[in-house]
């Protein structure tokens, strides 16, 4: 008799869907991952089965709604580990720009009935509301750190999935800093590594997509943008992105925004 393989479930709330497709963008290393689990529960690539328990649960997008809220505490209940993935569930995501303003006035605005629309006043990350056991960070998530995720899960061990900034990256890429050699305001030195560099290597700004990284000190960094001319509004807009509601990003407009240079309202802690 064959040991029962561990199973696994995907699922998702408010997102774009993206960290699901670059699951399945893995092509082959998925047909591997599928001969050592039970790929039980995955809307986006077919398998539907949400009775009984699960060994590992990916989630990903945030928490935006009471049904929301409701529905992420079931399926904690229902499985073994919780794993969050992508900038959605990790810190909010790009909708968590709704923290910073008026909910009911968006809703005016977009919706012809408005008064339909059963919505919380806030995005939060998976971990706002249940316990995670861990989380991999992106927008979307980096395909080969999601398999190792898995693996490692499966076999029981941490899985090894770097901290670093996003600088370390360049330097090993010999990526010449935009930041010194332009003078541009870059996320990099705060933002944890992953995205292999993209933006830099096209002479772009990092715009944090895979969150922060541990003990980011973007207060300094803020303080010397704005010692290099670039003003609070441009520094909000580049922080309030795909992770501006993470822990390490969300209270530097505090000091971005003294002398009343951004009117937005600040959220709470």
């Amino acid at each position: 008799m064959h040991p029962q393989k561990p199973r696994l479930a995907v699922f998702k709330f408010a997102s774009c869907d993206g960290c699901q497709l670059s699951l399945l963008d893995c092509e082959d290393e998925l047909l591997t991952v599928a001969e050592q689990v039970e790929i039980a529960y995955f809307l986006e690539a077919g398998p539907a089965d949400s009775s009984g328990y699960y060994d590992v649960g990916l989630v990903e997008g945030s928490i935006s709604t009471p049904h929301d809220a409701e529905r992420i505490r079931a399926i904690r209940a229902q499985c073994r580990y919780l794993v969050t993935i992508g900038a959605c569930a990790t810190a909010g995501g790009i909708q968590a720009l709704r923290n910073w303003g008026d909910v009911e006035e968006f809703a005016q605005h977009v919706y012809a009935r408005p008064e339909y629309v059963r919505t919380l006043a806030t995005s939060t990350p998976i971990a706002d509301h249940v316990k995670v056991d861990f989380e991999l960070r992106g927008c979307p998530v980096n395909k080969h750190q999601l398999l190792e995720l898995i693996a490692a899960l499966v076999w029981g061990r941490t899985p090894r999935v770097p901290r670093q900034s996003v600088c370390v990256e360049c330097k090993r890429r010999q990526v010449v800093c935009v930041a010194v050699a332009k003078g541009v305001a870059c996320l990099g030195p705060v933002t944890q590594i992953g995205c292999e560099v993209i933006c830099p290597q096209y002479d772009r700004e990092c715009f944090g997509c895979f969150g922060p990284k541990e003990y980011p000190n973007l207060i300094s960094l803020g303080r010397r943008y704005q010692r290099d001319g670039h003003d609070n509004g441009h520094l909000t807009r580049l922080v309030r992105s795909f992770n501006g509601y993470a822990p390490g990003f969300r209270t530097v407009e505090k000091v971005l925004a003294k002398n009343n240079h951004s009117s937005s309202p600040q959220p709470s802690e």
